[in-house]
């Protein structure tokens, strides 16, 4: 009797030693997925006070400076097409404003102004996809994607040939679905380029991580051009966290990270875009592990996308995704999607993303606490920071939208 039980654990054990190898298998393969509330990166409570409060406190309080125009001209990321199943609406916050955002019957994404003409009512909350349409919730009109033009009102005899809804331009590419701002309502001057990998599938999809910064949208890729910050920022190993209290603990000081970066605009016709070559290397305990070089190509195509580019001899190539998205004056969406070489274990463009994130919140902690200086106190060696705000001046015209002090915003 005593034999037979033991001959039926021995399958069971190796059955659920099988499930658990499984389950760590597919851990690993999953895609890494960080999502950051705006309250919990970058910010120090004071005993006896929360994150969230800190953060309204902080928000309240700081300095603004003198800030160029709040949103400027371009494109902008406003979901990973996976998010967007056909027949599906979500409801985004983008330049301060409601959009709705669907995927029609036909496979394409529109975005149309949330708020539908009649009444006001969302869109995006309760509407319905009716072949390229999106249906009102409240009355049942349907208003067509691609012109806005209303098709359907279910009591009236007649549609109003005024009756439309705003739509916006938007395109679909790199995994991604994105949207044209411009003051005054003119069309697209320049297109997103696509990466070829991600289209024909050779690098795929391995993870996201999304933050909310307190900060105007300029700061954000201004640090490309601060070289200067890299050494001293960015230098403590990403051992040592995210928190500036505690980065340069000893603890970790066995370990650093070397960067010698150059940044420079384009010309014509690409005059939107910016190159920053960056060459990294690590140190553990003064000796350089060539291993870990890292060639990045972080090429910026207009004011809110970068193409990180990754390329290394054992580790593979891949490309970062950062997407910059302004939600209301102060308060950016900014986030890191990977795509990587198929054949490269899951896992090592997972760390490149977790380190990536790291180093991010970093500059989070600034970005929430800092003031935006409009005319800085430089020196010669940080003449890229100059140049690069002459670049970024091409993003704004007369009538982009300025910022105006709001005392009955919301606490987080």
């Amino acid at each position: 009797m005593e034999l037979e039980a033991a001959s039926c654990w021995v399958p069971a054990a190796y059955l659920g030693l099988l499930l658990l190898t499984l389950c760590l298998l597919r851990l690993l393969a999953a895609p890494l997925l960080i999502l950051r509330a705006p309250h919990q990166v970058g910010y120090i409570p004071e005993p006896g006070t929360s994150k969230r409060q800190a953060a309204n406190e902080v928000r309240r309080r700081r300095k603004k400076g003198e800030l160029p125009p709040v949103y400027p001209n371009g494109w902008y990321r406003l979901l990973d097409s996976q998010q967007l199943s056909p027949g599906q609406v979500k409801n985004i916050t983008i330049f301060g404003e409601q959009v709705a955002v669907y995927r029609g019957q036909d496979g394409q994404a529109y975005v149309v102004d949330a708020y539908c003409p009649h009444l006001g009512a969302n869109l995006a909350v309760g509407g319905r996809v009716i072949g390229n349409c999106i249906e009102c919730p409240f009355h049942g009109w349907q208003f067509r994607g691609e012109d806005g033009k209303c098709i359907k009102i279910p009591y009236a005899e007649k549609v109003p040939e005024f009756a439309k809804i705003k739509t916006w331009p938007s395109c679909e590419l790199n995994c991604a679905v994105f949207v044209w701002f411009h003051c005054d309502g003119i069309d697209p001057s320049w297109s997103i380029p696509e990466q070829e990998e991600i289209q024909t599938g050779e690098w795929v999809y391995r993870g996201r991580t999304e933050h909310h910064v307190n900060c105007h949208i300029q700061e954000i890729p201004e640090n490309a051009a601060d070289i200067a910050h890299l050494s001293h920022l960015h230098t403590p190993s990403m051992l040592s966290g995210s928190d500036l209290r505690y980065t340069r603990a000893r603890l970790w000081g066995f370990a650093q990270h070397d960067w010698k970066v150059e940044w420079n605009p384009e010309s014509e016709p690409n005059k939107h875009c910016s190159s920053m070559l960056v060459n990294h290397a690590f140190y553990i305990f003064g000796r350089r592990f060539p291993l870990l070089d890292v060639h990045v190509v972080a090429r910026q195509v207009g004011p809110g996308i970068v193409y990180m580019l990754f390329n290394h001899s054992f580790l593979g190539r891949g490309v970062i995704l950062h997407c910059v998205a302004p939600v209301e004056p102060l308060l950016q969406r900014v986030t890191h999607c990977i795509y990587y070489q198929a054949n490269i274990p899951a896992i090592i463009p997972k760390f490149v993303l977790k380190a990536e994130c790291i180093q991010f919140e970093r500059d989070v902690m600034i970005w929430n606490n800092k003031k935006y200086i409009s005319k800085p106190l430089l020196v010669k060696e940080d003449s890229a920071i100059a140049r690069h705000r002459r670049w970024y001046t091409q993003f704004y015209s007369q009538n982009s939208p300025r910022f105006t002090a709001q005392h009955d915003s919301l606490d987080w």
